[in-house]
């Protein structure tokens, strides 16, 4: 879900931030399972966004980036997966510092709006 809405309108759902049909198939329409597979999608932010940050090696940000796109897909973070797959390819290709740089602040861009669609579907949970 994404958190933005236009000024005088509610919040809309974004199935590219959390696509939520596709997180209920995948936990069976089991919200237990569906906060476990969510936190430890969290888990894997926090180990691999450092990772993915360091200079060296290469093959340490591409792995993590790698490693992420698979997760973001499990649960349906479209977005963050897109942009994943998109660092992964370019570290592979060698781009530029600055190339790198756009798209980390894109792919963290889109993990901050997946990880509050998370806390949004958490709450909602609770409730």
């Amino acid at each position: 879900m994404s958190l933005r809405s236009a000024p005088g309108t509610s919040p809309r759902r974004d199935a590219r931030v959390l696509d939520l049909v596709h997180l209920e198939r995948q936990t069976f329409g089991d919200r237990r399972l569906e906060r476990e597979v969510l936190a430890l999608f969290e888990d894997q932010c926090d180990r691999l966004l450092p990772l993915m940050a360091a200079a060296d090696p290469i093959s340490a940000r591409t792995d993590a980036a790698h490693t992420l796109k698979g997760a973001a897909r499990a649960i349906g973070a479209w977005r963050v997966a897109s942009l994943s797959e998109t660092l992964e390819t370019a570290l592979d290709q060698g781009r530029s510092a600055e190339t790198l740089r756009h798209l980390e602040r894109k792919l963290a861009k889109a993990l901050a709006e997946a990880r509050a669609a998370i806390a949004e579907r958490c709450r909602s949970a609770a409730a």
